[in-house]
């Protein structure tokens, strides 16, 4: 967000922030209509936390969850009057730097949120 970027607290249900800065920008990469959104939620999966299985299986098992996270953010922004749309494009590299991301952190998707134009 314009605030800052912050990563989802599951077990408190809140979000903490993590860098006090706007990263939109490297989110949006080449495709400016998306910062008109003020929220991007980017979807990163630590593949370290699956208990077992190479880290091919792991991948597919990561882009299979983000997927399914995905698509509930797509179910819940239709419900609530809200547009989005699943992205994968964003500049990887500056994003991995920026958020200081760990080699089995691995951006996945990300999902601009806005209101719907009239």
């Amino acid at each position: 967000m314009k605030t800052g970027t912050y990563l989802y607290n599951a077990k408190k249900h809140l979000l903490d922030l993590i860098v006090d800065r706007d990263y939109r920008e490297i989110i949006a990469d080449k495709q400016a209509n998306v910062l008109k959104a003020p929220v991007i939620c980017l979807l990163v999966s630590d593949i370290s936390r699956f208990a077992f299985g190479n880290d091919s299986l792991k991948l597919v098992w990561a882009a299979e969850d983000a997927g399914i996270v995905s698509q509930n953010i797509s179910l819940f922004c239709a419900s609530a009057g809200l547009a989005t749309r699943p992205r994968a494009f964003m500049d990887q590299q500056k994003l991995r730097e920026v958020l200081d991301l760990k080699d089995t952190q691995h951006l996945m998707l990300n999902n601009p949120v806005s209101y719907k134009s009239k």
